[in-house]
């Protein structure tokens, strides 16, 4: 289990020191602005969806090392997926960091993400993991408000 979650840290911290997917997207189809005032994390998600699939996704702002590693770690996990996939995923997501017992058998497709199932240990940490998962949210239903983990 020490294993484990020395790799789960290392590619925590990997994905924080050189974040995939950040940026702008010129032109993008929807994008939603997120905000964590407990930790001070801002972010903003990019999307360009076309035909109910995302064909694009990035992610722009500053924020803590988790919260920019599970940007980094969704974008990667949901570009090419069908928005009602996103949807599912979010779902299994947000019950892996909230959850006793969580469907961790879903994530042999999304592997990656597992690195964060750690912080479910750190309530307070989960909002900082969630809050870009939040904002794609906001953007897939047209980003009108700016998401919060409040």
């Amino acid at each position: 289990m020490s294993d484990l979650r020395e790799l789960y840290q290392e590619v925590i911290l990997d994905h924080n020191k050189k974040p995939r997917n950040k940026g702008t997207l010129e032109n993008p189809t929807s994008t939603a602005e997120g905000y964590n005032p407990l930790c001070g994390d801002h972010i903003h998600v990019y999307l360009n969806v076309e035909d109910g699939v995302i064909k694009d996704i990035k992610f722009d702002g500053c924020g803590c090392a988790i919260s920019t590693a599970s940007a980094s770690l969704m974008t990667e996990a949901l570009k090419g997926r069908s928005v009602e996939e996103v949807q599912r995923v979010f779902e299994k997501f947000h019950r892996l960091l909230t959850d006793e017992d969580p469907d961790e058998q879903f994530f042999e497709d999304f592997d990656a993400l597992m690195a964060l199932s750690g912080v479910r240990e750190f309530p307070v940490r989960v909002k900082c993991a969630t809050l870009a998962w939040h904002t794609l949210n906001e953007a897939l239903k047209g980003g009108e408000r700016v998401a919060t983990t409040e």
